[in-house]
């Protein structure tokens, strides 16, 4: 890497209107950021923006601006910018001051690739269609028509044979007889190589054993093609509606709801983005996190065949979650009364690009919150309270698959993760009788789909009661039996167990994998904020089961890439700008040496201390997937979720204050038999409670 020395250049100010200094770029600021580099970039070689994103303010300026707004200055406005230009090897990356107009400096990055825009990924298509020996391997295998040949782009991953000296992509072939036919059950068996810098085929991979195109019919989904094969069920709708209105409280990014407050981000990488999350405990603004987001993922398939080891998509670092986010629909991906943000980008020429309603937020109703019920008078003793979750979601697509992304707070304190995974599975040919051995499964004749596995990286930056004390900690939890066997006096019946607490000191320690026979949780704690009944320190546990392990082996291309999924959990010492954990650039990327977290906790040792300091921490969790012919042609969303609970934090059930939807006392039910219901949110839950119900 080659620093250039500052530059400096003055343009004319655009508008800075962001109300936060987290706020994502605005359309303007985009533009004023685009025009500064213009102006430095005259004399340059041809050029193209990559991306233009926030730079989000040092966390020392940030709470020094939230502690004391009216005396401290607001954190300057400060961008990122990538370029491609055309004839330099690597990125042009530019750090630009928007509050100021000036570019604050300039890097060139050699042998790294930048992230593939929807730009990028767009122009492969055409020129692979229009390629003479993508043509001839065609007809080869029975293709005449190349209008019917579809494409999706996949970053190459890395191949040895060009590295990263070249922008590349593999393009994966398939066949549609139809424009609205599905085109994930004719794969194509051959795979071109596109580099994006000269846009032409370089060179095709083809397998050793052809597989001709099929002559089944397109396995379809779409309406007209339901209607002609199995119908549709009969199924009645169900409304969702708010007369009162919305339980939250909007202020420019700022989220208000049921305790909670947070700021809202969005950015071209990691979607959105959750920081500043505190609760109001009573009148006590009490500190949670610092800043919570999805910040990489990685997607092995398990078929060792070339080429297909280079199918490993890291979908947010080679992609961009933010960069492929879908508009979202009312009625459709979200359903009740509904507040949606857009998404702000910029395209090749640094004019911005507006996704509108990139992210939905609204509340639902998430049943019992609690309830409880006495037997001595058959039950007319009892109290439920139902419970409102409030949702903010955002859908991206990558290529065959759909993400869909839900953060989902509780009021009893709960933040919760769920991700949904639907769209197509990715295929490949087959030809009739032939042994997958194992590494797939014919979902449909001739469709083999490859296993592989979804693994995600959370990013958990905690900040526990940091108002009090800013040093928080880590701690894997384990339940563990009784060290004494039946008969010891400690443990006389055997049936003795609690739970063994692991206070991590440095990184190295830190490296953890789930273990369901211990029940293992991990949690984030302020070792100054004790509990005052139960003497322990306030927390928030992950609660965290699908962590598969990374199923390529160690030494393997996909181990050396992503070396932040291998292990469930990673604790680092927070350091400003230190986001991603496969490296900030990904594409085409060796994995040797492996970028991101291994690098970090190389560098910092076992002498780096994450106990009772600044810690962020990073999990990975996810789904293996053997698919099924119920997964084909359009898989039904498969979920998965973790948590973070407040364990410690407060001294009762902090959603006590949630009015109940129906409650009765002991003295009430026997004061008469007639006595009314009292039910505070629901009025139409009073129906379930009629005389005969609640009388003797």
């Amino acid at each position: 890497m080659h620093r250039l020395s500052q530059l400096a250049t003055q343009t004319t100010a655009a508008t800075i209107t962001a109300g936060h200094p987290l706020d994502p770029l605005s359309p303007s600021e985009i533009e004023h950021a685009a025009s500064i580099v213009k102006s430095q970039m005259r004399d340059s070689s041809p050029y193209r923006f990559n991306l233009i994103t926030l730079i989000e303010p040092p966390k020392a300026e940030l709470l020094a601006w939230e502690a004391s707004p009216s005396s401290v200055a607001k954190p300057p406005r400060r961008a990122e910018v990538v370029l491609v230009v055309r004839g330099k090897k690597g990125v042009t990356e530019g750090r630009v001051c928007l509050t100021g107009s000036k570019v604050l400096s300039w890097s060139e990055i050699e042998g790294v690739q930048p992230i593939l825009t929807v730009d990028d990924l767009q122009k492969v298509e055409e020129i692979v269609r229009q390629d003479p020996e993508v043509i001839k391997q065609c007809k080869l295998i029975g293709v005449d028509n190349m209008s019917q040949v579809y494409c999706d782009p996949w970053t190459i991953g890395y191949d040895e044979r060009w590295g990263a000296e070249r922008r590349l992509q593999q393009a994966f072939l398939y066949f549609r007889a139809h424009q609205d036919d599905s085109q994930y059950s004719h794969p194509l068996d051959f795979t071109p190589i596109y580099d994006a810098t000269e846009q032409k085929v370089i060179f095709i991979d083809i397998p050793p054993v052809r597989r001709p195109l099929s002559k089944l019919k397109n396995s379809n989904f779409n309406p007209q093609d339901i209607s002609k094969t199995t119908g549709y069920r009969d199924v009645k709708p169900i409304d969702v509606s708010q007369p009162e209105g919305v339980n939250f409280k909007m202020t420019g990014r700022i989220m208000e709801w049921q305790g909670f407050r947070f700021h809202v981000g969005f950015n071209y990488r990691e979607g959105i983005v959750l920081s500043q999350i505190s609760f109001n405990d009573h009148g006590n603004q009490r500190n949670m996190f610092h800043r919570l987001s999805l910040v990489e993922m990685v997607v092995p398939y398990g078929n060792p065949e070339h080429p297909h080891q280079r199918k490993h998509a890291f979908d947010l670092g080679e992609y961009g979650a933010g960069l492929m986010t879908n508009p979202l629909s009312l009625g459709c991906d979200c359903k009740g009364v509904i507040h949606y943000l857009d998404a702000h980008f910029s395209d090749a020429e640094g004019k911005p690009l507006t996704v509108p309603n990139a992210v939905c937020i609204h509340e639902e109703d998430n049943g019992l919150l609690f309830k409880h019920s006495d037997f001595r008078d058959e039950f007319q003793t009892s109290i439920v309270t139902r419970a409102t979750k409030l949702i903010l979601s955002q859908i991206f697509t990558a290529a065959n698959y759909e993400y869909c992304v839900y953060w989902i707070f509780h009021q009893d304190g709960t933040i919760q993760l769920e991700i949904k995974l639907t769209g197509i599975l990715n295929t490949f040919p087959c030809n009739p009788g032939e042994d997958l051995h194992g590494w797939g499964t014919e979902v449909y004749p001739g469709t083999n789909a490859h296993n592989h596995q979804h693994l995600f990286s959370l990013r958990i930056h905690p900040a526990i009661d940091s108002q009090l004390h800013p040093g928080n900690s880590v701690a894997m939890v384990d339940a563990e039996r009784s060290p004494f066997p039946p008969g010891h006096p400690e443990n006389l019946h055997g049936n003795g167990f609690r739970p063994k607490r692991t206070v991590f000191n440095n990184p190295i320690e830190a490296m953890t994998d789930y273990d369901g026979n211990t029940s293992r949780t991990w949690d984030f704690f302020n070792p100054k904020s004790i509990n005052q009944y139960s003497k322990k320190p306030a927390s928030y546990k992950l609660v965290s089961r699908e962590c598969p392990p990374l199923l390529p082996q160690p030494g393997g291309l996909v181990w050396n890439r992503a070396g932040f999924a291998r292990h469930h959990m990673h604790v680092v010492p927070y350091v400003d700008g230190q986001l991603y954990p496969a490296g900030r650039f990904v594409c085409q990327t060796s994995g040797k040496p492996s970028r991101g977290l291994p690098e970090w906790i190389e560098q910092c040792g076992e002498k780096a201390n994450i106990n009772d300091t600044d810690v962020v921490a990073y999990h990975t969790f996810g789904l293996t997937h053997f698919p099924a012919p119920e997964d084909f042609p359009l898989m039904p969303a498969e979920p998965m979720t973790l948590l973070l609970r407040p364990r410690n934090f407060f001294l009762q059930n902090p959603a006590l204050d949630v009015p109940p939807s129906h409650a009765r006392t002991t003295t009430e039910a026997q004061a008469a038999s007639g006595a009314k219901v009292v039910s505070l949110t629901d009025k139409v839950s009073q129906l379930a409670f009629n005389k005969s119900c609640c009388s003797k």
